[in-house]
């Protein structure tokens, strides 16, 4: 069965049928982190988001570059322009190097993503390792009229792009509307309208990380970066650009500005946003105390937690929401993925337990078809999780001998099942992941095993007292014809 790929692309606030620029090769860049604190809950939506594309894509037989830039310099403070720039701030506090903090800070984040089976990208490139590309970047967009330079910085003249291009067209803003909201700021005389935007600062006699420019001893702006490192790797068009919906604006608005400047056309074919995590209906902030790190999550410390969540189970909750919708997290929500997923896993494990028939009462292929339109749609995580559910009924009830498979079905189901799970997406059964199911098999398995002596004795007060006693552990047992099973409540 032959389905295409169907992407919202927030450029024209529509679907699309993907159709990748070469034939079999998918070129795509995604924003990742600024590193200069511990990952939390708000990075873990975009990983899962385009890992789950980057699998889904690599199964179709794409041959994919999937580019994440990390920012390592450049953020600043206040905001895109003004203010102290947040690794330096961040080393000057602990007295460190910058890129001490930079390092510890990327290494964290990478072992956060591997926890929670994030793929690692195809290349994953360094603002401050691209310095050079970014002030040749600069300079073109200068050949081109579309920036000036004032004190030994370079800003882009947002005026003058507007007038010849639509500057607001991915966030879908005019200019008189962002000339009314944008506030005055100290510190921005330098420039011709509050608007326009830093292409290079020229640094403070306090500002730690600088590179010689031909205008001044400074950092690039905080948006050249992805331009710069996008087409260095993915070449002056690639097929996709991807990143929460809170970089839409600025970041990429001003990315898709300097870009079109600099090259005369578009760069991305297919902006794709993944939309906010919300806790408990408020958005995660620091200020508000609400905010989590992933370390909080996988360990239960944090004081909103009931207790904690493995990797796994955050994957999983992520998925269960199509990218495009908020996401608001709960511990309520959080124990129903956990259930959901052990739920999933527990149906998976038990296609083993049942034995070829000579025919078959269910047809594999609906399982796949449904997998794959919604796959196909946009990327319908939720609706795949759904159908699996379905599916698992199906499995119990042949455990039951309610329901029958031919061996060749059976090992379909498998694969389908093996392909949509674990390779698009990306999950692990909890007997692999730490601080899961398997920390207590051993001990409910010997338990099991005295329950069936007693049983076979007759025992039946033994037998109820384990099984009440597990019961009271949160592990429900389940007896049936050809054994005895068990999960976890």
């Amino acid at each position: 069965m032959e389905t295409k790929l169907s992407l919202y692309n927030t450029l024209t606030r529509r679907k699309e049928a993907f159709e990748p620029l070469v034939e079999g090769r998918v070129g795509m860049y995604v924003c990742g982190p600024t590193v200069y604190g511990d990952p939390h809950l708000g990075h873990a939506r975009p990983a899962v988001t385009f890992d789950l594309l980057f699998r889904y894509l690599k199964s179709l037989d794409f041959k994919v570059r999937y580019v994440r830039n990390i920012t390592d310099v450049g953020h600043l403070e206040h905001d895109a322009d003004e203010g102290e720039d947040k690794i330096a701030k961040k080393a000057r506090l602990e007295q460190l190097e910058p890129m001490e903090v930079a390092h510890y800070y990327t290494e964290r984040y990478r072992q956060a993503m591997e926890s929670m089976n994030v793929l690692t990208p195809s290349i994953e490139p360094h603002a401050s390792g691209h310095i050079i590309e970014q002030i040749e970047f600069v300079k073109r967009i200068l050949d081109e009229g579309f920036a000036y330079i004032s004190n030994g910085s370079v800003y882009f003249d947002v005026e003058k792009y507007n007038a010849k291009h639509h500057y607001g067209r991915l966030s879908g803003r005019n200019l008189d509307d962002i000339v009314l909201n944008t506030r005055e700021l100290d510190g921005q005389s330098d420039k011709h309208h509050s608007y326009d935007f830093a292409l290079w600062k020229k640094a403070s006699a306090e500002h730690i990380m600088r590179w010689p420019s031909p205008w001044s001893n400074g950092f690039p702006g905080w948006h050249m970066e992805c331009s710069a490192m996008s087409t260095k790797y993915l070449g002056e068009q690639f097929d996709i650009h991807g990143g929460g919906m809170d970089l839409m604006f600025p970041h990429h608005e001003c990315e898709i500005a300097q870009s079109t400047a600099a090259l005369g056309h578009d760069s991305a074919r297919y902006w794709v946003h993944n939309n906010m995590i919300t806790i408990n209906g408020q958005k995660m902030g620091k200020s508000l105390g609400n905010f989590i790190t992933l370390e909080q999550l996988f360990n239960g410390s944090h004081e909103i937690l009931e207790q904690a969540y493995t990797p796994m189970t955050i994957r999983f909750f992520v998925l269960q929401a199509h990218y495009r919708s908020t996401l608001d997290f709960s511990n309520e929500a959080l124990q129903a993925a956990e259930k959901g997923l052990d739920r999933l896993m527990k149906g998976i494990d038990a296609l083993d337990k049942i034995k070829p028939a000579a025919t078959s009462t269910a047809n594999p292929a609906d399982l796949e078809k449904r997998c794959a339109e919604a796959m196909a749609d946009d990327l319908n995580s939720p609706m795949v999780i759904s159908a699996m559910f379905d599916w698992v009924r199906t499995i119990n009830s042949a455990v039951e001998g309610k329901e029958s498979f031919t061996a060749e079905d059976l090992a379909t189901l498998k694969a389908i099942f093996h392909r949509y799970a674990f390779e698009v997406l990306g999950l692990k059964s909890e007997k692999q992941a730490a601080g899961g199911r398997d920390r207590v098999t051993p001990l409910v398995e010997m338990l099991l095993e005295e329950r069936l002596k007693a049983r076979a004795a007759k025992d039946w007060a033994a037998s109820d007292r384990i099984r009440d006693g597990l019961a009271a552990a949160g592990i429900r047992v389940k007896d049936r014809k050809d054994g005895t099973d068990w999960e976890l409540e």
